[in-house]
């Protein structure tokens, strides 16, 4: 076996681009493994952790471009470090003759369509808030989908936004559902009359879908962005978005999701919601739940039942008795442990499901570390390296830089599953599955082989994020994950009860508990 690597100085392609090209090196006949990612500090340290790090990238910057390969011997290896030009050529070459209007401009894109009112900007941090204020001078609503853009051009582009009437949702904002339509990460649901504001991108795809697939529908699903509750923005865009289902016609219930906003920002969306006539319900994920829900899904389920005019008490009542019987399924599975093996390993793509299962295991097992920490969780010392029971969320900046969001690119989570199934002390792995536009095609094939060979020596469950009229299909996505040997989950919560329920019950690290 041997380790080859080449370095291209400044050479810049998209990380999906990127991804694709190292799929296809990695498929070559005698390559055992392969990556082409840019040479960030992290995407260096994933590279050591894989076997695949060798001495001339230890000096090599983010603007540098690493191919690494792993093959059964040298000739084979210098091979496919050959097909890497070509295949990146093909990949521009593609581009370029889409066929696609591609406009350089702002002013280009709108003299292409002229009535547009909506922007959406996906580039490099350091440029998206001068492209951002650019349509807002336009007079279009903007979804900030960048990242790593300051907290003083946020603050700056939200105040312009108020004054004109108009949305930013973002930045970091990866989902929204204006009019029917999914804007980046989202999903295919059915119109209804359920409003859903979301400071949480993976919290809004799982009540969207939950509701969608209860037979109701969603009117508005607006976004935007995790740092807008912070205390500094003042949840400028939360408000205004809360204003704007308050005064829609198609609304008749509000859900709001979002991790704890700051109490004075949280003082300001609780009076706001007492001046709305319409049914609002609140999950604040990690804030004390008092009457409100205690997990996306029971939010969602109560909105349908309001939706609906039912009495939304009987949803505890129907999540108990589920509860029930994921107790009696967790006990057999424990029952199937070695002594060795006492804890879970949750390795997740949606940071807002990161969240919620720690909140859900603060009540039901100690020593939980995370890269994310919440509630009771402790911070990972290596973000690579999990300790007794872990949580992970993997869409993490430090996992993104210069590589695919893990909702797209499954290579270091599956590298991640093997890992931990190899571990003697590790007896559930934890995972969501996200469907939906942008996201991975294909995740089940993508998954199938590592869970087959992980389901050998631990339980694999997870959780399906979708709707059966997304591009990849849930039920045919949950199916084939089943087959593989996976245990498939109604929701992160659900799946959150169940892993952490087989834990306790192994006495590894386990918080006293009655059912």
């Amino acid at each position: 076996m041997i380790v080859v690597g080449q370095i291209k100085k400044g050479a810049y392609f998209d990380s999906v681009t990127l991804m694709q090209c190292g799929k296809k090196i990695a498929s070559l006949a005698g390559v055992v493994d392969a990556t082409v990612v840019m040479g960030t500090k992290s995407n260096r340290a994933i590279l050591s952790a894989s076997g695949l790090m060798i001495p001339k990238f230890d000096d090599t910057g983010d603007t540098d471009l690493l191919i690494a390969v792993k093959a059964d011997d040298d000739r084979t290896a210098q091979a496919a470090l050959a097909a890497v030009d070509g295949i990146l050529k093909d990949s521009r070459k593609q581009s370029s003759t889409s066929g696609e209007t591609q406009p350089a401009s702002m002013e280009g894109a709108l003299e292409a369509l002229p009535d547009a009112n909506l922007a959406m900007i996906s580039v490099a941090g350091r440029y998206a808030g001068a492209e951002a204020m650019k349509a807002l001078e336009h007079g279009m609503h903007v979804m900030l989908f960048s990242d790593n853009v300051s907290l003083e051009t946020e603050i700056e582009l939200k105040t312009f936004a108020e004054s004109k009437g108009l949305l930013v949702m973002g930045p970091d904002c990866g989902t929204a559902i204006i009019n029917g339509v999914p804007l980046a990460f989202a999903n295919s649901v059915k119109r209804g009359d359920i409003g859903i504001v979301a400071a949480a991108g993976t919290g809004l795809q799982e009540v969207s879908c939950i509701i969608s697939n209860k037979g109701a529908g969603v009117s508005q699903a607006i976004g935007t962005g995790g740092r807008d509750v912070k205390k500094e923005v003042g949840g400028i865009m939360f408000l205004a978005a809360l204003k704007a289902l308050a005064d829609d016609e198609q609304t008749r219930v509000i859900l709001l999701v979002s991790k704890p906003p700051h109490p004075e920002v949280l003082e300001r969306i609780s009076a706001a919601t007492k001046a709305i006539s319409k049914p609002v319900v609140s999950m604040f994920v990690g804030a004390a739940a008092g009457a409100d829900p205690a997990t996306l899904e029971e939010a969602a389920l109560v909105a349908v039942a309001l939706s609906r005019g039912e009495d939304p008490i009987t949803v505890r009542h129907q999540l108990a008795a589920r509860d029930l019987e994921i107790h009696r399924q967790a006990t057999r599975e424990a029952a199937n442990k070695t002594k060795s093996q006492r804890y879970l390993r949750g390795l997740f793509s949606g940071g807002t499901f990161c969240a919620e299962a720690q909140i859900l295991f603060k009540d039901m097992l100690t020593d939980v570390y995370s890269n994310a920490p919440a509630g009771n969780a402790l911070c990972l010392k290596d973000s690579l390296k999990s300790e007794k029971n872990t949580v992970i969320d993997l869409g993490e900046d430090e996992f993104t830089v210069g590589r695919p969001h893990p909702m797209i690119d499954y290579s270091l989570r599956n590298r991640r599953i093997a890992e931990e199934a190899a571990d003697p002390e590790c007896a559930v792995i934890l995972l969501d599955v996200i469907l939906g536009y942008g996201a991975n095609a294909d995740p089940a094939s993508e998954l199938f082989s590592v869970i087959v060979q992980a389901s050998k020596t631990v339980t694999v469950v997870c959780s399906v994020t979708g709707t059966d009229s997304d591009p990849q299909d849930r039920s045919t996505v949950a199916k084939r994950l089943a087959e593989a040997g996976a245990i498939v989950m109604p929701s992160n919560a659900a799946a959150c009860n169940f892993a952490g329920d087989i834990v306790r019950l192994l006495g590894g690290n386990a918080l006293a508990h009655t059912v």
